[in-house]
């Protein structure tokens, strides 16, 4: 029985699963292991930990969050460097691939299961196209999937780290708030964990919520993401606007790639925050703001929206990649 590595590795965990690949080629998780990133010295001693003898193995496959450039990766929220060359020399494996964590994610979607995938919108007209993917986590993640008329081709991007635009006057007071913290203001600092924080200090520090000083200290204390997003389903008033604008954002920008992309073959929502917020009213306002966008509403509305369900999306990516890869080489 063949096996292969996978490894998703992101700014806050990173996970890493030993796959076996049956006759009917068809992927199992053997068994697994999480990490926290930041903790670690390098990918290698997270490798070493979960795997130490590297015996029958077929491949390695890493996808990352952060841009694959040749056979390094520089992680956009992590301080060490991943290089191909490295990892090779340290465990003796060749065939070991990198790849965009929301690429990864990309691959791993034709072999979805339909209780892991929940459809939000159902295209008015389906037209064969491109997919769009959108991935808000620790940071904000974007890919796409190229269709040449008979099949797909992932691709990565950094889409996220576009600047953020602004269309009211709230917005360009939030833009104003943010660009005096950071400088330049990308949607990463808005569709992401870290994004519903920025909201949130940018209501608190505003005159528009009388916010009483023992809740605040609650909501700041420990994850304040899932401190506001718990918060806001419990009528918290700062923290239900502070959702309703990181929903709106997530929708404009889904917007924009899918039509900058004209991803008539669907967009799908991953990464680790929107599965576990989602509910009917989000819903209602993700599609009242993804179609306002004026002339070309109706081609969004032939665009399937779906969310991610899997947590171990990029996972199967990346195994699945490392598999194709191994079949490209015999």
């Amino acid at each position: 029985m063949n096996h292969y590595l996978a490894l998703d590795v992101g700014g806050t965990k990173t996970h890493i699963a030993l796959f076996s690949l049956n006759d009917s080629s068809q992927l199992n998780i053997i068994k697994e292991k999480k990490y926290r990133t930041q903790e670690a010295n390098g990918l290698e001693e997270m490798l070493f930990d979960f795997y130490p003898t590297m015996d029958n193995l077929e491949a390695i496959s890493i996808a990352l969050a952060g841009p694959v450039i040749g056979d390094e990766a520089q992680l956009t929220n992590v301080s060490w460097k991943v290089e191909k060359k490295k990892l090779i020399a340290a465990t003796g494996i060749e065939s070991i691939h990198l790849l965009n964590d929301l690429e990864a994610s990309a691959f791993g979607i034709p072999f979805m299961e339909n209780e892991h995938l929940l459809s939000i919108f159902k295209a008015e007209k389906k037209i064969a196209g491109n997919v769009a993917v959108i991935a808000p986590g620790t940071g904000l993640g974007e890919a796409g999937m190229y269709w040449d008329g008979q099949k797909y081709h992932p691709f990565a991007t950094e889409g996220g780290h576009c600047d953020f635009s602004p269309r009211d006057n709230k917005d360009v007071s939030l833009l104003m708030f943010l660009q005096h913290k950071y400088g330049h203001v990308s949607w990463e600092r808005l569709v992401s964990g870290l994004g519903i924080v920025n909201i949130f200090d940018f209501l608190r520090t505003s005159s528009e919520f009388n916010l009483d000083k023992e809740v605040e200290y609650r909501l700041l204390e420990g994850d304040v993401a899932a401190n506001v997003s718990n918060a806001a389903l419990k009528g918290e008033l700062i923290a239900i606007e502070t959702m309703k604008l990181f929903v709106r954002y997530l929708a404009i920008e889904s917007a924009n790639l899918a039509l900058k992309f004209k991803s008539t073959g669907g967009l799908y929502i991953g990464g680790g925050i929107v599965p576990k917020i989602w509910n009917e009213d989000y819903q209602d306002m993700f599609l009242k703001c993804f179609f306002g966008v004026g002339r070309l509403e109706h081609l969004l509305r032939c665009v399937d929206v779906t969310i991610i369900l899997n947590p171990k999306s990029v996972l199967f990516g990346a195994a699945h990649y490392g598999v194709n890869q191994k079949i490209g080489d015999h």
